[in-house]
């Protein structure tokens, strides 16, 4: 690769050769010492308060011999590193950094002045807590490693930096606790990570599909959270983390399927209340997914399951629906689907309205009109509700709705019940880094039932899950 050279001058020619665009600038100036300097920075993501306050006015009064030991003593920054490559100069200037060139010198100086844009560290929207910290992951990498140094006060947390991407060279820290984390995991997840080659990685959701064991799988195969409570917990495990730079949502692996029917509150309250939610929470999924199709093919197979007086309802209910029961819940269906969609992507000040003419517009005129019965919408808005019990699934929950809805209307009852053994056999059968998904269920690994579904209190978790297979069994005495 190209190196610079003594000559200021070429030097800096040759860095803008290689970024020719015009919001990179540069700025020559001298020392009282006579030595010329030139500075060149992007103006967008740059801090030039900083540079100036740090490193142009200390400078412009230096007097001392032109190495760059001697420059870097009076730049009052606490990060300034040298670097000799161009195309290692020019990385850095596109990622914020200001490289100082100066006369006679063939080596140059990185300075750390980047523009740092942050919101503030606030509660996560989508996990809201009623005990526990409410911290949340941002968009800023090295904030969210300090999040996790302020939790893990040992030397043991490794925080290992690389970038992905041709493009974007998205900055990527893999954290895990050494001795911890299983060492096959680390290397696995290090090499899948130097494999990617594509253009831009804008958030951490893009890193899942190369991390999966099956990209095209249905359900998800890689763990993901805002918290860094929930993430420093998982660490502790011993799972690898990944935090992406300029996404808040940070990945765990290996990933289990009953986590996302865990709460983090779920470690503030008595055992006995957070057995209670988690079962309320697969109580509420099965129901979402299996309530509109038993409710289609009872009506089209097996009436007998409803009781009389609850058939006379709903036999009132659908006498002039001029659609067939599995037509009406697929339509009814479509629309929630529809409104969902449109309520989270309106501005806020038309939700209101939004929600108004869902509920009575649609719902109550249809009702009226004699488009769809009341049964109906009842049993959608109930599966609609127990799909945000455990919202991390939503997106694979609808899709098994739908299907379990289609199969109900075509073949009934045999439907439901023979893809549901698919489903279940699938589960079985999906690993992800050498770790069952549907673990401790099968295989049945008695110890790790404890913190499950079910929920035993912290004094019987002596010892990290061994389904995770770490290294260090004991994480207390």
């Amino acid at each position: 690769m190209k190196q610079i050279t003594g000559d200021l001058k070429k030097s800096v020619d040759a860095l803008k050769k290689l970024l020719p665009a015009e919001d990179i600038l540069t700025f020559p100036f001298s020392s009282e010492g006579g030595i010329a300097f030139t500075c060149v920075f992007a103006d967008p993501v740059t801090d030039k308060e900083l540079l100036g306050e740090q490193v142009v006015r200390p400078l412009s009064r230096y007097t001392g011999a032109a190495t760059s030991s001697e420059v870097k003593k009076h730049i009052v920054s606490p990060e300034v590193r040298t670097g000799t490559e161009l195309r290692t100069l020019a990385d850095e200037v596109l990622a914020g950094n200001p490289v100082l060139l100066f006369e006679g010198m063939d080596e140059a100086l990185i300075l750390g002045t980047k523009k740092v844009f942050v919101r503030a560290i606030a509660e996560p929207s989508t996990d809201v807590t009623v005990r526990g910290p409410r911290e949340g992951f941002i968009e800023d990498l090295k904030i969210n490693t300090s999040l996790i140094r302020r939790r893990f006060k040992t030397e043991e947390l490794m925080i290992e930096t690389s970038e992905v991407g041709r493009r974007s060279k998205t900055a990527v820290a893999l954290c895990y606790l050494e001795g911890t984390a299983k060492r096959d995991v680390i290397e696995e997840v290090k090499g899948r990570l130097e494999e990617i080659d594509v253009d831009i990685i804008p958030d951490s959701s893009y890193l899942t599909h190369f991390l999966s064991s099956r990209p095209f799988s249905l359900v998800k195969q890689v763990g993901t959270t805002e918290k860094p409570d929930i993430f420093c917990a998982k660490l502790a495990e011993g799972r690898v983390g990944l935090i992406v730079d300029g996404s808040p949502i940070a990945l765990t692996l290996p990933y289990l399927l009953t986590e996302d029917f865990q709460s983090s509150e779920d470690y503030f309250v008595s055992a006995y209340r957070a057995t209670f939610t988690r079962l309320l929470r697969l109580f509420a999924l099965l129901v979402a997914i299996y309530l509109p199709a038993f409710y289609v093919a009872a009506q089209l197979f097996r009436l007998q399951l409803f009781p009389i007086k609850l058939l006379l309802t709903i036999a009132g209910a659908i006498r002039d629906i001029p659609f067939s029961p599995s037509l009406e819940m697929l339509l009814v269906l479509l629309v929630l689907e529809v409104l969902n969609e449109a309520s989270i992507r309106m501005p806020k000040y038309v939700g209101m309205a939004l929600s108004v003419v869902g509920a009575l517009v649609l719902g109550e005129t249809a009702v009226s009109a004699g488009f769809v019965s009341t049964p109906a919408i009842i049993i959608i808005a109930f599966s609609g509700i127990g799909l945000y019990a455990v919202p991390n699934l939503i997106e694979q929950t609808g899709v098994l709705r739908l299907a379990m809805l289609l199969v109900a209307g075509s073949v009934g009852t045999y439907g439901i019940v023979l893809l549901t053994g698919f489903v279940l056999f699938y589960l079985v059968t999906c690993e992800n880094f050498g770790t069952p998904l549907v673990a401790p269920f099968s295989p049945i690994v008695g110890h790790d039932l404890k913190d499950s579904i079910l929920k035993y209190n912290y004094g019987s978790l002596k010892t990290r899950p061994k389904t995770l297979k770490s290294p260090n069994r004991r994480r207390q005495k």
